[in-house]
C-alpha cells in the first residue's frame, strides 16, 4: 500500500495512508514544545550521561509500548478509536470503555494545554498582546480546521513538518556560529533544579532543587504523542501496515533527534546556561524566525492532532453503546465527519480553556495517557500468555516487550505523582463498574473467554495434582436435568435455582423422545437465559432417545469423564402413574452405580412451593457411630440442599427425627443426638428439632412447611407409587434425596 495513498470511501469518508495518517501526526505531536524549551535544561540538570538515560529510559517505554500496538494491530481488525479498540477487542468493551472515556477527555483537554503553550511561545515574541485573544484565535482556527476536514488538518501538518525541520537544521546549525568549545560538555550533571526568577524585574534569584526522577518526569510527556495516529485507525486506508509501520518509524526517528540534541545542546551553551535559560535553542540557533516558528507550529499541530483525534474516540465510544445517547454521537455528518462527536469536543475544550491554566490537571491527563499505554501492553502479555490459536500477529514480539512496557507505565506513573496515579486509577476502576449495569454491544473475538478457559484449565491441572477425587469441603450442587416436556421445569425452576444460587450449576438434557420436540426447542434457550441473568453457570444440549431412562444413564456415563461433570441428577416425578417405575428407575439405579447424588422432587397438585419460608428436613436412619466416624448415613444431601435452599429462600429449618418402634433410643436421648447435629451441621440458631415416632399418624404431626425434604431409601425394590403418596398426607411438595459419598454436612 503506497504512504501516500488516499481515497474517498463510504459516507464521504477519507481514507489516509501511513504517511499522512499515523506518520506525520505522532512526529509533530512528539517533537513538541518540550524539545525546544525543556530539552536543554534535562541536559543542563542530568549531563550528557544522565540525560542519554532519561531519553533511553523513555523512549524504550514508548517504543515497547508501540511495538505491543503495532503487534496487536497485525493481529486484529481494529476498528475506529485506535487504542480503544484494541482494548476492547480483547477484554471486551467494559474494560476497554473504562480506559477509552478518560482518555478521550484527555485526548480533549490536552487541546487547550498545547493552545495555551502557543499563548506563552507568541507572548515570548510579542508580550504586549492580549493572552485571551490568543487562546480565542488559536482555538478557532484548531477548531474549524479540524471540524472540517482531517484531509486539511494532515496538508496543514506538511507545511508545519518543513518548518520544523528547518528549526532543527537552524539549532544544529547554531553549535557551528562560533568555534565548539568541548572543554564545556559535561558529562553527568549535578541537579541545580528550576530556576526561580523575580516576578517584577525577570533577575535570576536561585534554583529549586531537582533530582534524577524530577527531569525524567518533566521530559517523560515529550514522548507519549503515540496516539495521534492510532486514533486515524478508522481512517486508515490500512491500518494494519499504516499503524505499525507509521508509529514505529515515528519513534525512532524522533528518539535519534532527542538523542542527537543532547549532544547539540551541551555544545551550544554551558549548563548554568542551560538551566537558567529555556529558550537557549531559540537564542544560539542559526536563524531565530524558523525556530519560534516550529514552536508554535510544534503546539499548533499537536492542538490540531488532538483536535482531530478526540473526536474519533468518542465516535468509537458512541458505536459500541458505551455512552449515555450513543447514537448522538455515532451519528456522521455528509463530508465523513464524526460531526456530533466534533462539536462535543469542541464543547469540552471550551470548558477546558476557561479554567485558564490547566497545571492541576496536567498529571491527571498523562496518568490517563500512560493507564492506556499499560493496557496496551497487558493485552498483549494475556494474549502471548494464552498462547491461543487466534493470537497469530504478522509482527511478533518477545513477550519481554509487552512486560517491560507494562512495568514502565506503571513506574513512571507513580514517579510522576503517585497520589494522582491512584485518582487516576480510581476513576478507571468507578467508569468500569458503571459500564459493567450498561446493555453493551458484545464485540466478537473477545478474548475473555478464552482467559477464563485457560484459568480454568489451569485450575483443572492443579486440582487433579493435588486430589485426583472431589473433596466434601470443595461440594457444591452441579445438577443434571433431564426433561421431555417445557412443564416438567417450570414447576421445578424455583428450587433449582434455590438449589444452584450462587455457586452451583445447572446442566439441562432436553429428551427428543418424539412428544413436546418442538415446544422444547423453543422453551429451552429462554430458560438457560433466566439462569444466565441469574448469574447461575448454565448449559444445554438436546439428546434423542427412545427410551428416557436408559438414554439419561447413558448420558451420564458420557459425562464421567469431565472434570467439572455435574455430581447430582435432578428428576421431577411425573404426576402420571402409568410406566413409572420404568422411566426413572434405571436412572436412579444408575445414580447408585456411578456415585451421584439424587434429588427426586415428588410435587403437591398446584401448590408450588407456598411462600417459600419454611422447610422440614426429615432424618431417619443415622449409625449409631455417626460422631466417631464423622458419618450420617444417607442424610448428608438433605442437610446440604436444606442449607442452602434455607439461605435463599431466608426460611426457617425444622429436623425431624423418627424414631422406629424397635429403636432402644428415648425421645430425650433422640433430641440430644440431633442437637449434636445441629451444632456440627452449624445450622442456623433458629432451626427448631423434634422427634416424632415412626407411624401412620407421623404426617399429621409435623409442622407445616412449605417444603419436605426426606431421604430416599437405599434399597433396590423402590416403590416410587408409594413416594407420590407422601405429598399428599403432607400437603406440599417434597423433595427425596440420595447421597453419593462424595458430600458430608459435617466437614
Amino acid at each position: 500500500m503506497p504512504l501516500f495513498k488516499r481515497y474517498k470511501g463510504k459516507n464521504g469518508i477519507k481514507y489516509f495512508g501511513t504517511f499522512q495518517g499515523v506518520f506525520t501526526p505522532t512526529v509533530l505531536t512528539i517533537l513538541g514544545v518540550i524539545m525546544y524549551i525543556r530539552h536543554p535544561w534535562v541536559v543542563g540538570n542530568a549531563g550528557i550521561v544522565g540525560a542519554l538515560i532519561i531519553v533511553a529510559i523513555s523512549i524504550g517505554i514508548t517504543l515497547c509500548t508501540s511495538l505491543s500496538m503495532a503487534s496487536m494491530t497485525t493481529n486484529i481488525r481494529i476498528e475506529s478509536g485506535g487504542a480503544f479498540s484494541i482494548i476492547s477487542q480483547s477484554l471486551g468493551l467494559e474494560i476497554g470503555g473504562s480506559i477509552g472515556i478518560p482518555l478521550y477527555l484527555a485526548q480533549a483537554c490536552v487541546v487547550a494545554m498545547y493552545i495555551f503553550g502557543f499563548r506563552e511561545g507568541w507572548l515570548w515574541i510579542y508580550p504586549e498582546h492580549d493572552p485571551l485573544l490568543i487562546d480565542a484565535v488559536i482555538f478557532t482556527l484548531v477548531a474549524v480546521i479540524g471540524g472540517l476536514s482531517a484531509d486539511i488538518a494532515f496538508k496543514i501538518q506538511y507545511v508545519i513538518m518543513a518548518i520544523i525541520v528547518g528549526s532543527l537544521v537552524s539549532i544544529v546549525g547554531g553549535v557551528f556560529q562560533n568555534p565548539i568549545a568541548w572543554e564545556q560538555m559535561h558529562w553527568f550533571g549535578n541537579y541545580p533544579g528550576e530556576p526561580l526568577f523575580n516576578s517584577a524585574s525577570g533577575a535570576l534569584l536561585g534554583f529549586k532543587p531537582a533530582s534524577f526522577w524530577i527531569v525524567f518526569a518533566v521530559f517523560f510527556p515529550a514522548v507519549t504523542g503515540i496516539m495521534a495516529g492510532v486514533n486515524m485507525s478508522g481512517e486508515l486506508s490500512n491500518p494494519r501496515k499504516s499503524i505499525p509501520g507509521g508509529t514505529l518509524s515515528a519513534v525512532l526517528l524522533t528518539g535519534l533527534i532527542y538523542m542527537g540534541l543532547i549532544l547539540v545542546a551541551s555544545l551550544i551553551a554551558t549548563p548554568e546556561e542551560l538551566v537558567s535559560d529555556y529558550y537557549i535553542f531559540i537564542n544560539r540557533s542559526l536563524w531565530k524566525p524558523i525556530v519560534v516558528a516550529g514552536l508554535l507550529g510544534a503546539t499548533f499541530s499537536s492542538a490540531l492532532s488532538s483536535m482531530v483525534g478526540a473526536p474519533r474516540i468518542l465516535l468509537a465510544l458512541g458505536q459500541k453503546n458505551i455512552l449515555p445517547k450513543s447514537k448522538f454521537f455515532a451519528k456522521m455528518g455528509r463530508n465523513g465527519q464524526p460531526r456530533n462527536s466534533i462539536y462535543f469536543s469542541i464543547v469540552v475544550v471550551i470548558i477546558s480553556l476557561m479554567f485558564r491554566n490547566l497545571n492541576a490537571i496536567a498529571p491527571l491527563i498523562t496518568m490517563f495517557f500512560l493507564i492506556t499505554y499499560a493496557m496496551i501492553n497487558v493485552v498483549v502479555l494475556i494474549e502471548q500468555s494464552l498462547g491461543l490459536p487466534s493470537y497469530r500477529p504478522m509482527l511478533k514480539i518477545p513477550i519481554l516487550v509487552p512486560l517491560i512496557g507494562t512495568a514502565g507505565c506503571l513506574l513512571v506513573m507513580f514517579i510522576i505523582n503517585p497520589t494522582i496515579s491512584l485518582v487516576a486509577l480510581g476513576i478507571v476502576v468507578g467508569f468500569y463498574a458503571m459500564l459493567l449495569n450498561r446493555v453493551l454491544i458484545k464485540t466478537k473475538g473477545d478474548v475473555r473467554s478464552g482467559m477464563f478457559t485457560a484459568i480454568a484449565d489451569w485450575a483443572t491441572k492443579i486440582s487433579n495434582e493435588l486430589s485426583p477425587t472431589k473433596e466434601a469441603r470443595a461440594w457444591q450442587p452441579e445438577l443434571l436435568v433431564p426433561i421431555e416436556s417445557p412443564k416438567e421445569i417450570k414447576g421445578a425452576y424455583r428450587l433449582i435455582y434455590a438449589l444452584t444460587f450462587p455457586k452451583g450449576s445447572v446442566k439441562v438434557i432436553g429428551m427428543l423422545l418424539g412428544g413436546e420436540e418442538q415446544r422444547l426447542r423453543q422453551y429451552l434457550p429462554e430458560l438457560m437465559l433466566s439462569f444466565k441473568k441469574a448469574k447461575i453457570s448454565s448449559s444445554y444440549t438436546f439428546v434423542d432417545g427412545d427410551d428416557f431412562g436408559k438414554t439419561v444413564s447413558i448420558s451420564m456415563q458420557a459425562l464421567e469423564t469431565a472434570f467439572f461433570k455435574p455430581n447430582t441428577i435432578f428428576l421431577k416425578l411425573d404426576e402420571n402413574k402409568h410406566g413409572l417405575q420404568d422411566k426413572y428407575m434405571p436412572i436412579i439405579n444408575a445414580t447408585r452405580k456411578r456415585n451421584w447424588g439424587l434429588l427426586l422432587l415428588a410435587p403437591y397438585e398446584s401448590v408450588g412451593f407456598g411462600i417459600e419460608k419454611t422447610i422440614n428436613v426429615w432424618l431417619d436412619v443415622i449409625p449409631e457411630n455417626w460422631e466417631t466416624v464423622l458419618n450420617l448415613g444417607n442424610n448428608d444431601l438433605a442437610l446440604l440442599t436444606a442449607l442452602i435452599i434455607q439461605k435463599n429462600w431466608k426460611a426457617r429449618l425444622n429436623i425431624i427425627k423418627t424414631l422406629r418402634a424397635e429403636s432402644s433410643w428415648s425421645e430425650a436421648d433422640t433430641l440430644r443426638e440431633l442437637k449434636s447435629i445441629k451444632a456440627l451441621t452449624r445450622m442456623p440458631k433458629d432451626t427448631q428439632i423434634s422427634v416424632v415416632r415412626r407411624t401412620p399418624e407421623m404426617w399429621n404431626k409435623a409442622p407445616v412447611a412449605d417444603l419436605n425434604i426426606l431421604e430416599l431409601p437405599n434399597v433396590q425394590g423402590l416403590d416410587l407409587l408409594r413416594l407420590q403418596e407422601i405429598p399428599k398426607k403432607l400437603r406440599t411438595a417434597c423433595l427425596f434425596t440420595r447421597d453419593s459419598s462424595v458430600e458430608s454436612a459435617l466437614v
